[in-house]
Parts: structure tokens; sequence; C-alpha cells
């Protein structure tokens, strides 16, 4: 498989660019690499390159880039918004997320938030390890946690707000209104304009019944349930993200 690296700086055929410590190792040390081995450098404003190892020691590596081999293109605008749980699922979440398509990851804190202390630049690191991998051409952003409350001050309203509400297919409830039932997610995407989305995902425990209420009163809100079966955090925003993607987004497209 030939190796694909994220480079945020401009690509362009005929350039050299220098690597940075790190990659020049992964290069030479992990992958056994040397002068002349074909590469693939990539970044969501110039597209996916050729390219070939040009020099590389232990101090660092210099590459070719060579022709375009694919132009950038518009991906779907889905953020992932997660109440943060315990390191080994929050990990999971961004690199599967980042594999399912997520433009964002925003961490916010419920009531019922209890995880440790995120380490934000190991995840920046698991999301462009995914992007690498998956043959993606972006590598989603990262924000930094905030209540949940101070979050939404600053939402974009025109962007839907899925709340994904475990406590939402409740039978002896009616459909709709601020402590309803909610529509399964796979009928309440069949329904939903198309646009820039972001999917909500609470914590253990779930969401507060003050959090719930004052969720889906919001206006730009659409509150939905995964299933009969309480899911882990994890593996609500996995499966929300596959819902999304396959109704509005590029796993929809033929």
């Amino acid at each position: 498989m030939i190796p694909r690296l994220h480079h945020e700086g401009p690509l362009e055929a005929g350039a050299s660019i220098a690597l940075s410590g790190d990659e020049a190792h992964y290069l030479r040390a992990v992958l056994r690499r040397e002068v002349g081995a074909e590469l693939r450098l990539f970044n969501a404003r110039d597209g996916e390159f050729g390219a070939r190892l040009a020099e590389i020691s232990k101090r660092g590596a210099v590459v070719a880039i060579e022709a375009r081999r694919r132009a950038p293109k518009d991906e779907p605008d889905v953020e992932l918004w997660f109440a943060p749980v315990k390191r080994a699922a929050v990990e999971l979440i961004v690199q599967k997320g980042t594999e399912l398509g997520a433009r964002a990851f925003i961490p916010v804190l419920t009531d019922r938030t209890n995880a440790d202390r995120l380490r934000i630049d190991r995840l920046k690191a698991i999301a462009k390890e995914a992007a690498e991998q998956c043959d993606r051409l972006s590598v989603p952003r990262i924000g930094d946690p905030r209540r949940i409350a101070d979050a939404l001050l600053h939402f974009d309203k025109s962007r839907t707000l899925i709340f994904c509400d475990e406590a939402g297919d409740d039978p002896s409830k009616e459909w709709g209104g601020a402590d309803g039932r909610a529509a399964p997610m796979t009928d309440a995407m069949r329904e939903a304009k198309r646009g820039p989305a972001a999917i909500l995902v609470g914590p253990e425990g779930g969401f507060t019944p003050a959090e719930r209420s004052w969720l889906r009163a919001l206006p730009y809100v659409i509150p939905v349930t995964l299933g009969p079966r309480i899911l882990r955090a994890d593996t609500a925003a996995i499966v929300s993200l596959t819902l999304w993607q396959a109704a509005h987004g590029d796993l929809a497209q033929r």
C-alpha cells in the first residue's frame, strides 16, 4: 500500500516539501521506505498528489511532488457533538467518526458527563491518522470542550441539530412535543431538510430530564431514537453517523 500523508501547506506538482521529523521517522524506521519510494500527499484545499522520497535520513526527509491524482471536492457537512466518556471510547469515536466522514468533533459537557480530561493533541493525531488511512481528503477539526448550554449559544442555527434522545422512544408517550416520543432516526432523516447538520450524543447515564426538555424545545433540534436498545456512547456515535450518511451524505450517493 502506498503511504498517504496529510500536509497542511500548499501542494503543487513540481514542488519539494520537507517532512516533519516524526513523519520521516515513520517512513524510514516503521515502513522501511528508501529514496525513490512512492507516496501520496493530500489536503482538502489542494487535493491529493503523487510524490516520491527525494531524501531521507535520521535528520529528516524531502519529498518531490508529482502530478495531482485527485482534485479537491465537497464533503458532507456533518459534525459530531459528544459528551466525553472514557478515554478509549472517545478515541474510538474520533477514529471511526473520521472514517465515517465527520467534519468536526465537538466535546460538550453535560450534567452527567463524568470522564477523564481530554487530550486534544492525542485526538488530533488520531483524526489525522484515520484520515490518512481511509482515503478522505480532509482531516476533521477537534473542538475544545465546552458546557453544552454555552456551546449552543453560539450554534449556527442554519445547521440542523439531530438530538439522539435515548429516552425518547417510550411507547407510553405521545409523539412529538418537548417530552413526547421521538421518531426513529431513519424516519426522521427522510423528512428532514438536507444541508449542514450536527449530531448530538450523550454521556453514560444519558441526558437529564431538564436537558432533554430544553433541547427538544429548540426550533432547530430534531429529536431521534436509535432503536429499542440503550447503546453505549461510542456505539451511538457510530450508528447515528452511519444513518445520517446513508440518508443525506456520501453513502447515499450513487
